[in-house]
């Protein structure tokens, strides 16, 4: 299936529904998921990865192969990150479907922040700040608008102005909401209710100072070693609930604060999946800052994907192809 086609078939409610079952399913230990595969591209500021899973529950294998190249937009116009799935049947290895992941990968990860934000925020949650204004940031906000019982102020901040704007634009045409751009990262974090960072920064963004009691955010943009977007202070208050363990340490938010000794390994609460499946609490009072840790998870393409090929059989959409 094309890239169109796929967008054609997801909505941003049934890919949370999608995510969320997924993460119950690794909260049950009923996943397979070995630790994606990273090839990095010395010189050309990037890499490609290899991500398999199953899910017995939905009957469904895949692989999920992901680039991330931060500078592609001003290099070469191209998206920072590009991907393709491929599905398999279980039973008999018969290669099922091969669809554009790009906006896949996009809405998965924004629904990942709608379920975190469910299950985490406080209740009453109405301010959402967003920093990174990037095709990220758009389904951060097109998932903050299915869990949050209405917005009141959305806030955006990019370190390139003209991208904050157009975000801006486009949330005001696409989503009826008419986001503030900031002048700082300071005036887009201070007195949020949730906070989403999406960008590729190797060094804290969000300063712990700015942070108010309450707050939940959802750091995005650490998906690989070294990166990091949050002052390890606010990890060491914070209730931290990562999507995979294994993954977050090795390149999670919390992977620098961790190699650098300021984070104990055991100072993670514990993983989304738990929460959502009911073997951990969540938030546990009003005052508590909460942080979701998404290093992006091969079981959450796989469910997504899964949505997207029922779909596209029930309606005809896609091209079939004798391998």
């Amino acid at each position: 299936m094309k890239e169109e086609e796929v967008r054609s078939l997801l909505t941003m409610r049934e890919a949370i529904t999608a995510v969320e079952m997924a993460y119950r399913e690794k909260g049950l230990a009923r996943v397979q998921m070995p630790p994606k595969t990273y090839l990095y591209f010395d010189g050309f500021d990037g890499d490609l990865r290899v991500m398999p899973s199953y899910i017995e529950a939905i009957g469904m294998a895949g692989v999920k192969l992901v680039n991330s190249h931060p500078l592609n937009p001003e290099r070469y116009g191209l998206p920072t990150v590009m991907a393709i799935v491929a599905l398999y049947d279980p039973k008999d290895g018969r290669p099922l479907a091969l669809m554009g992941g790009t906006w896949l990968t996009a809405m998965r990860t924004g629904a990942g922040s709608g379920v975190a934000t469910k299950y985490l925020a406080r209740k009453g949650s109405n301010v959402v700040g967003i920093i990174g204004a990037g095709t990220q940031a758009r389904t951060q906000l097109m998932a903050m608008v299915e869990v949050l019982n209405g917005l009141s102020e959305v806030r955006v901040y990019d370190r390139r102005v003209e991208t904050a704007r157009a975000f801006s634009e486009w949330a005001s045409g696409e989503l009826g909401i008419s986001p503030r751009v900031c002048e700082s990262p300071e005036d887009c974090v201070k007195g949020t209710d949730v906070l989403c960072t999406t960008t590729p920064s190797r060094a804290p963004i969000v300063m712990a100072e700015w942070v108010g009691p309450g707050t939940h955010i959802n750091a995005i943009g650490a998906d690989a070693p070294g990166k990091q977007e949050l002052d390890p202070k606010i990890l060491k208050r914070a209730a931290i609930f990562v999507d995979d363990l294994q993954q977050a340490v090795h390149s999670g938010e919390v992977n620098v604060p961790i190699r650098q000794g300021l984070l104990d390994v055991g100072e993670i609460k514990g993983e989304i999946g738990d929460v959502v499946a009911g073997k951990k609490a969540g938030r546990t009072d009003d005052g508590e800052v909460t942080v979701y840790d998404s290093t992006g998870l091969a079981i959450l393409d796989l469910a997504t994907g899964e949505l997207i090929y029922r779909k596209a059989l029930k309606e005809d959409v896609g091209t079939w192809i004798e391998l």
